[in-house]
């Protein structure tokens, strides 16, 4: 492919910084626009950056969204929809895509009316009609907050007990800390079962053949305890369309056609020996998801997403194997602490003790005078993958990896991808739903 223009917009945080740099690094031109000012450094010595994306329209070929918020609001699915309109080649959603992650109610409708079965689910504007829902049907249920306030992941609550008596009690404490700010919350019954997303990429008019399935890792510490975060590993591989695709997403494919969605989508599912049961969407890239896709794309990641943008039907190269990616973080994450976070982490030197760089990935990471260094005041600088014929060898290669890079004061989780191997590969080969790997 011919060089080729691409501009990259954060309109809230900065979260596609190591897709930026992956096109840029395989000679394409890139711009890269942070809304965040928080955020603003990320990126430095990268990657281009530009303080005004809209006036970079006409010069692009390909604009990518990187997310669905801009500022508090929702709207990035607006702006690409009229980008679209005016004849622009845009990676992003739609005005009723991003209502999928925002509004929950409005996603179990999506998915209803499409023929997709979904887990016992109830909306709540006010605490005490929820609290006295969970009295008179007592059950385990999750809690999941509603609108802006759901991206403060340590609010989803999964209940424990059978008379959902704990999920009364987190109730009456969120309402007491957070009444101000949480709106409302959806009550959704607990499934027990195998955590599976299923991920597709979408080009306006239909899915990529290949399938991305992924296993999410969300709580601190390893054993999957401790607070939840907005991630701290993935493991993932690529099949075709089986038959847990053609249950979920598949059932969506015409919706998507007639909004005109382009780039990644992902349903998050709880599935057993009983059915599939859809959680909640991801309409838009996942992170550190994106970083670990990009790692197992092994055919041109630009080519890729230029014709997905432009519905060209993109046939990419994908890794037959398995693929784990690991997020390494530094104080405070995943809470926000300034004075914790000065202390130990603004500015901190990224040391590589190889000079191989394969399966290294940005996320808040700068590059001053050759050096990297921690940027931004999240305390994600990396994210760090490996890819294998098994998941037991995924996993040596990440993990090698982490083992070659010295950062004072970081953590990270050393059991993604174990799932798989204590049993959940088998249970979902045994259900049926995966089928032949293609």
């Amino acid at each position: 492919m011919d060089t080729k223009r691409f501009l990259f917009v954060s309109a809230d945080a900065a979260l596609i910084t190591d897709l930026a740099w992956q096109v840029h690094e395989e000679g394409h031109d890139v711009k890269y626009y942070i809304e965040a000012e928080s955020d603003r450094e990320i990126g430095d010595g990268f990657v281009p950056k530009t303080d005004d994306w809209e006036a970079e329209v006409d010069w692009a070929d390909v604009i990518v969204f990187d997310d669905i918020w801009m500022g508090d609001d929702i709207g990035t699915g607006a702006r690409a929809e009229e980008l679209r309109a005016e004849g622009h080649a845009v990676v992003g959603g739609t005005r009723n895509t991003d209502r999928l992650e925002e509004d929950r109610g409005y996603a179990m409708e999506v998915l209803e009316e499409n023929g997709v079965s979904t887990i016992d689910h109830r909306e709540f504007r006010s605490f005490e009609e929820g609290i006295r829902f969970v009295e008179e049907n007592p059950a385990p249920y999750v809690i999941k907050p509603l609108g802006e306030v759901q991206n403060v992941k340590r609010l989803l609550y999964v209940g424990d007990e059978d008379d959902g008596s704990d999920v009364a009690d987190v109730l009456k404490a969120y309402e007491k800390a957070w009444g101000h700010r949480m709106k409302g919350f959806q009550l959704q019954r607990k499934v027990e079962g195998v955590e599976v997303a299923v991920c597709g990429f979408f080009d306006g008019d239909g899915f990529v053949d290949r399938v991305n399935f992924n296993f999410e890792h969300k709580k601190l510490f390893p054993g999957n305890i401790g607070p939840s975060t907005g991630e701290m590993g993935t493991s993932m591989f690529w099949a075709g369309r089986n038959e847990l695709f053609e249950e979920t997403l598949g059932k969506l494919e015409g919706w998507l056609a007639e909004e005109g969605y382009v780039g990644s989508i992902d349903l998050n599912c709880i599935v057993n020996d009983t059915g599939i049961y859809p959680l909640e969407f991801t309409p838009r890239f996942g992170y550190p998801t994106i970083a670990l896709q990009e790692e197992s794309i092994e055919s041109s990641t630009a080519a890729f997403f230029h014709d997905l943008a432009h519905g060209n039907d993109p046939e990419p190269e994908v890794h037959r194997g398995f693929q784990v990616a690991v997020r390494v973080v530094l104080p405070p994450f995943p809470f926000d602490d300034e004075e914790t976070y000065d202390e130990n982490s603004r500015n901190a030197a990224v040391v590589f003790e190889t000079p191989d760089r394969s399966g290294i990935h940005l996320e808040d990471t700068k590059r001053v005078d050759g050096q990297w260094r921690v940027a931004g005041e999240s305390g994600m600088p990396l994210v760090v993958t490996g890819k294998g014929e098994t998941m037991a060898a995924a996993r040596e290669q990440c993990y090698g990896r982490i083992g070659d890079i010295a950062i004072p004061n970081r953590y990270y989780r050393d059991d993604i991808g174990e799932r798989w191997m204590e049993g959940e590969g088998d249970k979902l080969q045994a259900w049926g739903y995966l089928g032949p790997r293609a």
